[in-house]
């Protein structure tokens, strides 16, 4: 038997939002309550998981890691990605090759939550989004999901790398 992969703290974190934002485009219930759901029934929330990754029913979870999260990026990404969706949904439709309606349930959460954290969250580089989003597919994705997350994200980044630069170089020089 392999021996478990360690998960950081921010890592889970993107776990359980992407468990939250999936089953938010499901049953519309705010992602802050379905997040709460998720940490107050841990049971629940490892069927979930292990549901996802296609683990076998009787595999076990090592609760020892379970609750290793940062709660604040996991408050962060459930407000969030709510709250820009609709800078996030627009820079996504402009690089997928189908409408977003046509994209896996989870692969789009993934999505939605690495464009975020490229697009919004200025203290995480953008391989570091890209990378977890790539894992999370790995993880969750239909199989290969994780080729298409990667190149989506990437494009969303490139882009988003440009106009910042751009600014930049529109803005004056401010003298200290």
């Amino acid at each position: 038997m392999s021996r478990p992969t360690k998960i950081t703290p921010r890592s889970q974190s993107r776990r359980y939002a992407v468990l939250a934002l999936y089953q938010w485009r499901l049953t519309g219930e705010s992602p802050m309550a379905i997040g709460r759901h998720l940490l107050d029934d841990p049971d629940w929330l490892d069927a979930v998981a292990m549901s996802l990754s296609g683990a076998d029913d009787d595999d076990e979870t090592n609760p020892d890691l379970r609750f290793q999260f940062n709660l604040e990026l996991l408050e962060t990404l459930l407000t969030g990605v709510p709250q820009h969706l609709t800078e996030i949904d627009a820079q996504l439709e402009r690089f997928l090759d189908r409408p977003l309606v046509q994209v896996d349930p989870v692969e789009l959460a993934i999505l939605r939550l690495g464009a975020f954290e490229i697009l919004f969250s200025d203290n995480i580089p953008d391989r570091v989004a890209i990378n977890e989003a790539v894992e999370l597919t790995k993880l969750l994705g239909a199989f290969e999901g994780h080729k298409y997350v990667n190149g989506v994200l990437d494009k969303i980044a490139r882009h988003h790398a440009l106009k910042v630069e751009q600014a930049r170089r529109a803005s004056p020089a401010v003298d200290e």
